[in-house]
């Protein structure tokens, strides 16, 4: 591998890389920089999110532009405020020795008089986002009519956002024999439509594989039920005591219940997803940042741009409905040469997931056990007693010594051990010791085949009184259910819907919940029925179409059959236990029904943010 030095940097960026504590280029760096400094050419770029993008293109851009001249020469666009407030940061440490840099970020949120203003200064480098450039532009704030050096950085995510227009219009006010510079970690039709617009003949050099994963990362995954999701990663959290770590959910609602509960129970926690302001998102980033904040709850829109090197662990709450995206999320950690770990919680029906993630990534994950509480307890018992070990002695102590002495002077060694570290070793084993096992076993056949849990004896099926003529496709019925129920998206699976009636299936350890909560059921004014099916496939076949015969016209008004609803469910079940106050979803049944009711939408009422 070559240095900084061969790679034919100028005095000036090799001083700022020396106190940045850079050592050796990375893998596109050692590409990327030689044939950018060498040459005056267009050039597309494919790699991994955390791999020294930023570096690779800054360090040619801050040596071919005019420092002595206010005209803007370079322009960098990134999908992301954070992630173009994090470009700006960086070119201004590269460029910290070159007197007389301007790099100025304009981005939404802030005002825009401020940002024209630093631009009207004299701004050699402009970072920005597409929405708020474009809008500069329009009001002829900006002028990029003479620059040099164009940058599209995380050019798949600005296209996966919408701004491919954006962008088509910014590009038509600049030069025509500009040097345009993409990096992208993947390479889909827009991307490439783009590149042939606006590039002429360009270099391309590729860093690893599409999607694949770089080998700073290792995968597991932890098969739990789907209702103890939370507390497989609580325990996950307190088996790892310096975890700092990105926990991602699908949803802005399952983000922020998420991040609430695990501020409640004790954990530093923190949600960033689309409902929240600009400022709400800057005080949490920054509180992460910090480490304030050890576990950032995000959506992967939200996420998008975060760059933080000392992440340990990526948490998949649940699974992306895109592999690409889990590449995305697990390339959070393990970065600037460091390692990280990216763990998956899923549920029996979701196990078919990982086959296909480990074909894309090239990578195998490894299957492991959510630590039992004896295990947390010894961890958290080593890491308190690893952390005292290595504490530096405060000496401003010493004047207090003789009074503590005097308190412990009947305590031998062994009992006053035993005393302080029962502090924090007896809040874990009290809330551990009568823990459950949350591990779900998984046959060998079922994960070398890949086979669909859904379709075996451990689902059960349901008949629902609603149809077409009620507006409901398989989607609309799906999303309905998931949100009343407040399951995951793949909790409930073989929806069939009928013209006045529907089937559905869920896990069977959801049965309980399920009838439960459709008792006395109503939505816009209309009781709202569910029975178990005879029939547990789907797939519409006979014995499905006639499960409704004989009473459905019972059950439609809301149903005879509460009392044999009730014999079936029984009393002896785990689910009809009263849950934990630590648990997440802590809400009773009937508390639940009662907010559903009085929502004439049918949904439950999303927690309201503390944030």
């Amino acid at each position: 591998m070559s240095t900084f030095q061969e790679l034919g940097l100028n005095d000036d960026l090799l001083h700022a890389i020396t106190d940045l504590g850079f050592t050796k280029p990375s893998e596109v760096q050692e590409k990327a920089i030689p044939i950018l400094l060498e040459s005056e050419t267009d050039l597309v770029a494919l790699a991994q999110t955390g791999t020294g993008k930023t570096a690779a293109f800054g360090f040619p851009m801050l040596e071919k532009i005019d420092v002595n001249s206010r005209t803007t020469q370079g322009l960098i666009l990134s999908p992301t405020r954070e992630l173009c407030l994090q470009i700006t940061n960086e070119m201004k440490q590269y460029g910290k020795y070159c007197k007389g840099l301007n790099v100025v970020a304009i981005y939404g949120g802030s005002s825009i008089t401020d940002q024209a203003r630093e631009v009207k200064r004299g701004a050699q480098i402009i970072v920005a986002t597409p929405g708020r450039m474009k809008d500069m532009i329009s009001r002829r704030l900006v002028d990029i009519s003479k620059i040099q050096y164009s940058v599209l950085d995380e050019a798949d995510e600005m296209l996966n956002m919408g701004f491919k227009e954006d962008i088509t219009d910014i590009l038509s006010h600049t030069p025509d024999d500009k040097n345009t510079w993409l990096f992208s970690a993947t390479m889909p039709r827009e991307v490439a439509t783009i590149a042939k617009k606006f590039m002429y003949n360009p270099q391309e050099i590729t860093v690893g594989n599409k999607n694949e994963s770089t080998n700073t990362v290792s995968h597991e995954y932890y098969l739990v039920n789907a209702r103890d999701r939370y507390q497989a990663l609580k325990r996950l959290s307190d088996a790892n005591p310096d975890i700092f770590s990105v926990v991602f959910c699908r949803t802005k609602r399952d983000t922020q219940k998420v991040a609430e509960q695990l501020i409640e129970d004790g954990y530093s926690a923190g949600a960033l997803h689309g409902d929240l302001s600009q400022n709400q998102r800057d005080l949490v980033m920054k509180s992460f940042r910090n480490k304030q904040i050890q576990t950032l709850v995000a959506t992967d829109v939200a996420a998008r741009g975060i760059d933080v090197d000392d992440i340990t662990h990526v948490i998949n709450y649940q699974l992306p409905d895109e592999i690409e995206t889990y590449t995305h999320r697990s390339g959070r950690t393990g970065r600037a040469g460091k390692t990280g770990v990216s763990m998956v919680i899923v549920s029996k029906s979701e196990v078919r997931k990982i086959k296909s993630i480990e074909r894309i990534i090239k990578k195998q994950f490894e299957k492991k056990d959510i630590p039992d509480g004896s295990e947390i307890c010894e961890v958290q018992l080593m890491s308190l007693a690893n952390k005292i070990h290595n504490t530096e002695i405060n000496h401003e102590i010493d004047k207090h010594l003789a009074n503590i002495n005097t308190l412990f002077e009947d305590t031998d060694k062994d009992e006053l051990i035993k005393k302080f570290f029962s502090v924090e070793f007896t809040r874990f084993y009290n809330y551990y010791q009568k823990s459950k096992n949350l591990n779900v076993s998984e046959s060998s056949s079922d994960r070398e085949s890949g086979r669909d849990y859904k379709g075996s004896s451990n689902s059960t099926r349901y008949f629902i009184n609603v149809g077409r003529k009620d507006g409901y496709d398989w989607m609309k019925l799906k999303d309905f259910l998931k949100e009343v129920l407040e399951l995951g998206r793949d909790d409930v699976f073989k929806v069939e819907v009928k013209d006045s009636f529907s089937f559905f299936n869920t896990e069977n350890e959801s049965k309980e919940k399920v009838l439960a909560f459709f008792t006395d059921f109503k939505h816009e004014g209309r009781f709202v029925n569910v029975e178990v099916s005879e029939n547990r496939g789907g797939g519409g076949r006979r014995d499905d179409r006639r499960g409704g015969s004989g009473n459905r016209s019972d059950r439609r008004r809301g149903g005879n059959d509460s009392g044999n609803r009730s014999d079936r469910r029984g009393s002896g079940d785990a689910s009809s236990k009263p849950r934990r106050s630590g648990d997440f979803k802590s809400s009773s049944d009937r508390s639940r029904r009662s907010d559903s009711k009085s929502n004439s939408s049918g949904f439950s009422r999303p927690r309201r943010s503390r944030r």
